[in-house]
């Protein structure tokens, strides 16, 4: 299936041929046979609308099976021969480049096609046609500007092979010895909703990231972002698990007007070869958003039907917020009757706006309770919860309920990052700052190693990434970790700093990160990690060091520097960043060679941590109402503006009151129980 000119005839001979079947060209072997006249004489003599139904009702009367069959490029617009079709075959999009179309529109002296109405171009219908193809998909074949025909044919047998073989996009956990994973529910679809493996591992794709050519690339360099989404999401979901039109719908509801920029990631020029991708403009200004948009919209899409989920979230301050508001976002078509969502944070250890936005999300089967103690602390009990067998064992039989996580330990959270740092390149080109193939380096504040796991993915699928630099604050495990190759918690207590997002310890999604470079050595991984659980440390030999520094550089900066470098972005530029942003921008200017340019993740807004802003600006007479405090700020910078979703949070939420509990897991637990019986017993 394609448009004109899209090659369908040309390579379903070839693909028909390498795969020892007969082929059927619908124009030459349906249509003509049926008409008993030419296609083009039947289109003069009936018009459009008229051709368009009686080509479709050709393809219902039509039966064909072990044979590969090419379309016109009309066919998909009549639904009733596509769902015919659909019953009985495997649907292949050529989505080929709308130049080289009209190329060879043009040379076959081809200026009219079905459907095009007086005054409308060729390529206007063909941007029209576009989203019934894409209804209408199974597998989506990107052709690069200029690709030949036989590798187009290649393309496609590899799409049907994956196809057919969904174990081929299996998953197996970080710390699985063998070629499967110890758990046999390995599909996408499973470990959504179970998050962690049940060796403790995490889960990771069995074959690995796919890779694009760079004319593959260049094709998405003219996309939207909901569209670049689309095309690499496909690439790493199966469709027996999330169907592309399903994915296409969750995408475009994931990112659309609730993004207060339609770019939804706009990538701006802060400073010489530095960069900033703006992360915040969803709905709680947090890079969460990026993927908490969509994430429970795929876990709602796999949930089994035979019981009732608690997602359990341990938060440094955005997660929480953002997980809120994703899955109230879910609306009551799905089945987010069946699911809780239950956020542990540190009560002294996130911003007074970051709280606001937890406690102030009033969802029927949702709140956040205050951990009188730090991050870690909450996400090692969230953990220990998922390992503690008779725990998970007495809430499937008492209340019917399964534990599921959000944090970026769930691949479907970490999965949706990758789209960002892809897209930041290709705006980069589009823009002319870089030619496809250029290299650049990537700039994240981290903290549990998500964000910055998510660019090295996104340099494994083909983006000419150069360096990943980690930028931690004082609490600079992973910068001491890359430096030495020792990572050792023994003794080092958790600082509070004006970045509280990145005050973590124990870094989940370095787990990840050592199993990709390792080679997928998951006895090693399981060694590593199981002492860091014990022993509160672990050292890497020296060759793995080496393997990791090629992919990733690591600094830290001190509390002062991060509200400097505030202070002299705001005064040199007039762009006003948020703490974690200053912390990115520091390490970044300590390490980055100037050699390329390099993108900061402004991984959220400054409205969120409005009292370290004021401070690193040094001004006085500070309103003490958020709302006055967020204005001002917004009133000092040139760039970005208010974020319009963390003023209404401020506006309306008030000082709610909201449940505390002591830093003793056994309490946690009971919290656990309570939201149980709170959201699912009045269901039961």
């Amino acid at each position: 299936m394609g448009a004109p000119g899209a090659g369908k005839t040309t390579v379903g001979r070839i693909v028909a041929r390498r795969l020892g079947l007969p082929v059927i060209d619908v124009d030459d072997d349906v249509l003509e046979a049926a008409w008993k006249m030419p296609v083009a004489a039947k289109l003069a003599a009936v018009g459009g609308e008229r051709f368009l139904e009686e080509e479709g009702q050709a393809l219902c009367n039509f039966s064909a099976s072990g044979c590969v069959v090419s379309l016109t490029g009309s066919n998909p617009l009549h639904a009733a021969a596509m769902r015919r079709l659909k019953e009985s075959g495997l649907v292949v999009y050529l989505d080929v480049d709308g130049e080289d179309i009209l190329q060879r529109l043009g040379a076959m002296k081809v200026n009219r096609i079905v459907g095009q109405e007086a005054g409308a171009s060729v390529r206007d219908i063909l941007l029209r046609r576009k989203p019934f193809y894409e209804e209408w998909l199974d597998v989506r074949v990107l052709c690069g500007r200029g690709a030949a025909a036989e590798e187009v044919a290649e393309k496609v047998v590899e799409a049907v092979e994956r196809y057919r073989d969904r174990a081929a996009d299996a998953f197996v956990s970080t710390r699985s010895a063998g070629s499967a994973a110890s758990d046999p529910k390995t599909h996408f679809s499973d470990v959504v909703i179970e998050g962690l493996a049940t060796d403790g591992g995490l889960y990771v794709p069995k074959r690995g990231f796919p890779n694009m050519g760079a004319p593959e690339w260049m094709r998405l360099v003219d996309m939207s972002y909901p569209e670049r989404a689309l095309v690499l999401l496909e690439k790493c979901i199966h469709p027996a698990d999330v169907s592309a039109l399903d994915l296409r719908t969750m995408i475009f509801k994931a990112y659309g007007s609730n993004f207060s920029s339609e770019a939804v990631a706009p990538v701006k020029h802060l400073h010489r070869n530095q960069y900033v991708q703006e992360l915040f403009h969803g709905p709680t200004a947090s890079f969460k958003d990026l993927a908490l948009q969509l994430m429970p919209q795929l876990f709602a899409h796999c949930l089994p039907q035979m019981c009732n989920y608690l997602v359990l979230v341990a938060t440094s301050g955005d997660t929480g917020s953002a997980v809120l508001d994703g899955f109230a976002g879910l609306g009551a078509a799905t089945d987010a009757r069946r699911t809780g969502v239950l956020v542990f944070f540190p009560e002294e250890g996130v911003s007074e706006t970051q709280k606001l936005q937890m406690t102030g999300h009033r969802g029927s089967n949702a709140r956040a309770v205050g951990v009188r103690s730090d991050f870690d602390f909450c996400q090692r009990s969230v953990k220990r919860m998922f390992g503690a067998s008779g725990l998970t064992g007495h809430l499937a039989v008492e209340y019917g309920t399964v534990l599921s996580t959000a944090n970026s330990i769930n691949w479907a959270r970490l999965l949706p990052q990758v789209v960002y740092h892809c897209s930041a390149y290709l705006d980069l080109c589009r823009d002319g700052v870089v030619s496809f193939g250029d290299p650049v380096d990537v700039c994240v504040p981290s903290g549990n190693f998500g964000n910055a796991m998510s660019a090295v993915y996104a340099k494994r699928m083909g983006v000419p990434i150069r360096k990943v630099i980690c930028a931690s604050n004082h609490n600079r495990v992973l910068a001491d970790f890359f430096a030495t190759g020792e990572y050792d918690l023994r003794g080092r207590a958790l600082m509070a700093s004006r970045s509280p997002a990145i005050d973590i310890l124990k870094s989940s999604n370095l787990e990840r990160f050592v199993h990709h470079v390792s080679d997928r050595d998951g006895r090693l991984v399981e060694d590593l990690f199981a002492h860091l659980d014990t022993r509160r440390h672990f050292r890497v030999a020296e060759t793995l060091l080496r393997r990791m520094r090629r992919e990733v550089q690591a600094g830290w900066c001190s509390e002062g520097d991060c509200l400097a470098a505030v202070r002299s972005v705001h005064a040199e530029t007039g762009y006003l960043m948020d703490p974690h942003t200053a912390v990115a921008k520091v390490v970044a200017d300590r390490l980055q060679d100037g050699s390329c340019p390099v993108v900061l993740c402004a991984t959220a807004h400054y409205g969120k941590f409005a009292p370290a802003v004021f401070e690193a600006l040094r001004m006085e007479n500070i309103p003490e109402d958020p709302v006055e405090q967020l204005r001002r700020l917004g009133s000092t910078a040139s760039a970005p503006g208010v974020h319009g979703g963390v003023m209404t949070c401020l506006q309306e939420s008030g000082r709610r009151g909201h449940a505390v509990c002591p830093a003793d897991y056994g309490a946690l637990v009971e919290e656990v129980e309570r939201m149980i019986q709170d959201s699912f017993l009045k269901v039961m």
